[in-house]
């Protein structure tokens, strides 16, 4: 079955870029499911092999995605033809403009959208067509207040930058998910020991009535891999917490 189908997928495969925890992890067992091939990438070895083993990935590769020599020479050495790519590497940079450090927010402007072309460069020759590259955006930032000016410009800048990828590279698709909290390893070490009481804030306040799961965002991306009729766009999954926390 190739990436033009609409029916699952079987016999494809699915490059994960930041797979071997969370929201990467979650997906590339959801995709090994549905029957495709995953191939694994994460900074730290160790943990990746865990990951790969796990889920049977077919390979893994263990580096920064945000070291544009790195990213270059995985594609260089990547079998394909491939499917589809999930980007999840990366964290949100959050500060008031009083405590920021300037070369931290240089970095966190740039990561995000270098790591959306890198990919995407380098991989229009190896992704068939109909197959897809998707990456991770926030619906946090699209509130305003002191902290969230770095993280608001990326929420604004990323589904525009996807939607022009989108034109670019056709007939490859691109996509952008929107989460807002997902309760991931990442979330944990972002909130430390205000982990437990941001849980018990969104159960009771979240119109799903629950905390969003890796394994929730997984399914809408193993989505938008298999429909074919999708590109372009940004696609919410937050549980309505941009509805309740405004």
């Amino acid at each position: 079955m190739t990436a033009g189908g609409t029916t699952g997928l079987a016999g494809q495969t699915v490059v994960v870029i930041g797979g071997s925890a969370g929201i990467g992890l979650e997906t590339a067992r959801l995709a090994r499911a549905e029957g495709a091939d995953v191939v694994l990438t994460g900074r730290t070895p160790e943990r990746l092999e865990s990951a790969a083993t796990e889920v049977g990935a077919r390979s893994t590769a263990a580096f920064d995605a945000h070291d544009s020599a790195a990213l270059e020479r995985f594609f260089g050495e990547l079998d394909g033809p491939i499917d589809h790519v999930l980007a999840t590497a990366g964290r949100p940079y959050y500060s008031t403009l009083a405590d920021m450090d300037f070369d931290d927010v240089r970095t966190a402007l740039q990561e995000h959208p270098l790591l959306m072309l890198g990919v995407a460069r380098r991989a229009q020759g190896l992704v068939r067509p109909g197959g897809s590259l998707l990456f991770m955006s926030g619906t946090g930032g699209r509130r305003t207040g002191p902290g969230l000016g770095i993280i608001s410009a990326m929420t604004a800048a990323l589904p525009a930058l996807t939607a022009n990828l989108a034109i670019e590279i056709a007939p490859i698709r691109v996509n952008l998910i929107a989460a807002g909290f997902v309760d991931t390893p990442l979330s944990a070490s972002l909130l430390g020991d205000q982990l437990e009481a941001r849980r018990r804030e969104l159960r009771t306040t979240l119109p799903i009535g629950r905390v969003v799961r890796s394994d929730d965002v997984a399914s809408l991306a193993v989505h938008l891999m298999i429909n074919t009729a999708l590109t372009g766009a940004t696609y919410d999954i937050d549980g309505g917490q941009q509805f309740v926390f405004r």
